[in-house]
């Protein structure tokens, strides 16, 4: 983890504010104090993504918690956001480092130009010496196009970026064998693979409850950068600096696979599917054994409503979803085409007509 050059580091809202809302300016600083040290020697590069957008705008707000609705959920993250980056551009600024927000929505992610930019922008401002910081848009994403929780978002930044290492940063200082607040559990220092955790009880809410997450999201979040060939490592905020030097602290997660398209990952684990296709067997032997596209011949049935460009499911006969992808026509083109050749609609509806309903290039096949 020390010798790590570009690295991606999350922190929860709980980390940065108080348990009835509101930045702690302190706790911010002590955590910028930390990063700004990191990327002093000018060796390695860091993106932050921060939660607290929502949490910092309930007490302005006069809002007594995390209201559930997704109204005025938005309505605090719009006070909130503001907020959240004006204390990390003052933070920074006592290091004379500029920070740049980026703001996302799965939605942005899952379309290729969209993809595309976010990877640029980033880029960029590590070339020029900015701090990116990166958060959800709350304020305008929607129950369909949301992430759900910074864990995951961190997942996809740090493959999006080409990071060597992802830092999940909250209140618990790793994975334990039990619940942490009772005698005789132990922390997990090393996670080689699912089998580690498969008789360990990870629970779901966190402690301040001013965020979404909890440890179940956390470690979703490294086995998805770790199937994407990333190290990650969970720990504690106050132990943010052994973690990015490399000391043992937290529970470390191994890389269990190879880094894949961006867009890809993407896609599995940010879309949201808009509607479902049903493949008969031959399709679905081509699109999950051979990887090929999926052709108007091989979908036996369409369900959902979406436009060209949307995320589907892609399904068997059975109704087990085997693949998702981008989907180049809209629902309601879909039922003249079933069944049908390209050759054939070439002829009969023109050239338009004559491709893949899901290009190979725009799919993934899920895995059981």
């Amino acid at each position: 983890m020390g010798e790590a050059r570009r690295i991606v580091v999350k922190v929860g809202s709980s980390s940065l504010t108080t348990a009835a809302g509101g930045l702690d300016a302190d706790r911010v600083d002590a955590l910028v104090d930390v990063l700004a040290k990191v990327r002093s020697g000018g060796e390695r590069e860091l993106v932050l993504v921060s939660s607290g957008a929502i949490a910092a705008g309930l007490a302005p707000l006069g809002l007594a918690r995390r209201p559930r609705d997704l109204a005025r959920q938005q309505a605090a993250a719009s006070v909130g956001q503001g907020l959240l980056v004006a204390r990390y551009t003052a933070s920074f600024a006592r290091y004379g480092v500029r920070v740049g927000q980026v703001l996302l929505t799965s939605d942005d992610m899952s379309r290729r130009a969209h993809h595309r930019n976010a990877s640029r922008t980033l880029d960029k401002l590590l070339a020029m010496g900015a701090f990116p910081v990166v958060n959800e848009n709350d304020t305008v994403a929607t129950d369909e196009i949301r992430f759900g929780d910074n864990d995951r978002l961190a997942a996809l930044v740090a493959h999006l970026v080409h990071a060597d290492l992802l830092v999940l940063l909250s209140d618990v200082d790793g994975v334990y064998d039990g619940d942490p607040a009772r005698p005789g559990t132990s922390r997990i220092a090393e996670v080689r693979g699912p089998e580690d955790l498969a008789h360990v009880d990870i629970g779901s809410a966190g402690k301040a409850g001013v965020g979404t997450g909890g440890m179940v999201t956390k470690v979703e979040a490294a086995r998805i950068a770790a199937a994407a060939g990333l190290q990650v490592v969970l720990t504690s905020t106050v132990h943010a600096a052994d973690a990015l030097a490399g000391v043992d602290t937290g529970t470390y997660f191994h890389p269990t696979g190879r880094r894949s398209a961006d867009r890809l990952l993407w896609l599995q684990h940010a879309s949201t599917p808009q509607g479902a296709l049903t493949l008969d067997d031959g399709a679905v032997h081509a699109v999950v054994e051979r990887r090929m596209s999926l052709l108007p011949a091989g979908i036996a049935g369409v369900e959902g409503e979406f436009s060209a460009g949307d995320p589907v499911e892609l399904r068997d006969r059975a109704g087990r979803p085997v693949a998702r992808g981008l989907v180049n026509f809209d629902a309601r083109e879909i039922p003249r085409l079933i069944g049908r050749s390209t050759r054939e609609l070439a002829r009969d509806l023109g050239p338009g007509y004559e491709r893949e309903v899901v290009h190979r290039d725009d799919l993934v096949v899920l895995h059981p």
